[in-house]
């Protein structure tokens, strides 16, 4: 692996606070924190000059660190800085890589999975904020972005060099577009800049820490949990965060919904919750699917309504949590069990919305309908809330799956495929279970099905019967009997939906 220490000379002068060394690596890096005094210092010329201290950085219990490295398109990189930006749902954490040709780029998390983007010049002026619409397209550099997410974010800490730094704790917004039938996501940065100076862009795409051949990381078994304890604001029974990530936590003692976006060290706000849903799949299980290990961290039963119709609709969705891959949703819906995650570009729609392009599959309009978080349990890395409302439509090509979402001021993909009952089953151990796990992927005649002669005897007398009640209410008068036509539907559920703590955030 090339050394990107090697593309340049490193500059290093004494902390003009402590004395301590700081070093620059990196050509661009105007900015520095003194990782002995947390003084933020500038460099001009030959000179560091103190302009400031910087706020301590709350532990993220991340896999990486300064001075972890990698590779990405064929060069080696280093991680240098670190920025920890927070905004309403919660906080993220963006490294500064410098990479051996001496250039420099950034690996953030999006939502738990991870994107390595770099800057790119705008060919054109750039809109301000306000004019971004979620939900809405946009062309930027010549290519279709779907607008994801529209925020205001402040910057809580920092560490290492940096190429930039925005003033601590002042509030910009930050726009996060999603390119149409790609992989790549293109954040618009409103931070301070010079005079004249259009917004910061870059352009990332998803990427694996063993895809980037990451070494140098921490190890999972040195997390120092003290101090992710508490007790319940409801109840007072101690509640243990195992996840950097979460944003709420739910009280395994009372249900009680907690808001976790403050902190532990801040006021915790709580929500109460009747009527606790059992899963199936308990809390904390781990189960291997798709050739990884994955665990179990939440879960939600939610309800869907398709506008006009008076029906109502339920599933349920499990999150999934592997270090290295993020998070994903295993559904539970009527019709069958799914497996997705959250799709880092966006999809072409149809101007008409019957179908959905995504990487060169065709996917056709399923269903429409409005969606409820009725019930959660364990963490969530958004802020997670019963009540949570959200616009959906599910497509299907296939075997395979997209659903898109929409609140207020996010709109969010996923995408995956469905999964057999019997590999649920085996992939969570619960093979003495697997008839509680059956859905619409078994034959209810089948033989492995285990319904018996007799059970399908009562079937079929009730086929009749049913068929007799309908035939006797087609003929008869409406002036001596209520002979009113009643339809109904049975919904398959649903396969997608999630409310996302936001973009690469």
């Amino acid at each position: 692996m090339a050394d990107p220490s090697n593309a340049q000379r490193h500059y290093r002068a004494p902390c003009p606070g402590c004395g301590a060394p700081v070093e620059f690596r990196s050509a661009q890096s105007t900015m520095a924190v003194c990782a002995y005094c947390q003084s933020t210092v500038v460099r001009q010329g030959e000179v560091l000059q103190r302009i400031g201290k910087m706020a301590e950085l709350f532990d993220d219990h991340s896999l990486l660190q300064l001075m972890a490295s990698g590779q990405i398109d064929g060069q080696g990189f280093t991680l240098i800085g670190r920025l920890q930006y927070k905004y309403r749902e919660g906080t993220w954490t963006e490294w500064q890589a410098l990479l051996a040709d001496g250039s420099t780029g950034a690996l953030s998390e999006d939502n738990g999975a991870y994107v390595f983007s770099r800057a790119v010049a705008p060919k054109r002026d750039i809109p301000a904020a306000e004019h971004f619409r979620v939900g809405a397209t946009s062309a930027i550099n010549g290519q279709t972005y779907s607008v994801a997410s529209n925020e205001t974010v402040a910057l809580m800490a920092a560490q290492g060099e940096l190429p930039r730094l925005p003033p601590l704790g002042q509030s910009f917004a930050m726009v996060e577009l999603r390119a149409q039938g790609a992989a790549q996501v293109l954040s618009i940065d409103y931070g301070p800049t010079l005079a004249g100076e259009p917004p910061a862009l870059s352009l990332g795409r998803p990427v694996t820490l063993d895809a980037l051949q990451m070494t140098g990381l921490k190890s999972e078994s040195a997390r120092d949990e003290k101090g992710r304890q508490f007790n319940c604001p409801h109840c007072g029974a101690p509640v243990a965060v195992k996840l950097s990530q979460s944003k709420s936590i739910t009280c395994t003692a009372c249900n009680s919904l907690i808001d976790l976006r403050s902190g532990l060290g801040g006021e915790l706000r709580h929500a109460a919750q009747d009527e606790p849903v059992r899963p199936l799949i308990p809390l904390g299980s781990t189960g291997q699917l798709e050739g990884a290990n994955w665990q179990v961290v939440g879960f939600q039963h939610r309800m869907g309504q398709e506008p006009g119709d008076d029906e109502q609709f339920g599933w349920e969705e499990y999150l999934l949590y592997n270090a290295k891959r993020g998070f994903s949703f295993l559904v539970d819906a009527t019709d069958g069990w799914s497996l997705v995650k959250p799709l880092t570009g966006a999809p072409v729609l149809a101007s008409n919305g019957r179908s959905a392009t995504w990487q060169g599959t065709t996917y056709q309009h399923q269903s429409s309908y409005n969606a409820e978080t009725t019930y959660v349990a364990g963490e969530f890395y958004w802020q997670v809330q019963r009540g949570q409302k959200t616009a959906n439509r599910d497509f299907t090509a296939g075997s395979k799956l997209l659903s898109m979402e929409q609140s207020p001021g996010e709109v969010t993909w996923s995408g995956g495929s469905k999964i057999d009952s019997a590999a649920v089953a085996k992939a969570f151990k619960l093979e003495n279970q697997k008839e509680l796990l059956q859905r619409g992927d078994a034959s209810p005649l089948s033989a492995s099905s285990g319904i018996g002669i007799r059970t399908i005897i009562i079937m079929v007398l009730l086929l009749v019967l049913l068929l007799l009640i309908l035939n006797r209410c087609s003929r008869c008068d409406p002036a001596v009997e209520n002979c009113t036509a009643s339809s109904s539907r049975s919904s398959g559920g649903s396969f997608g939906g999630f409310s996302s703590g936001g973009g690469h955030k």
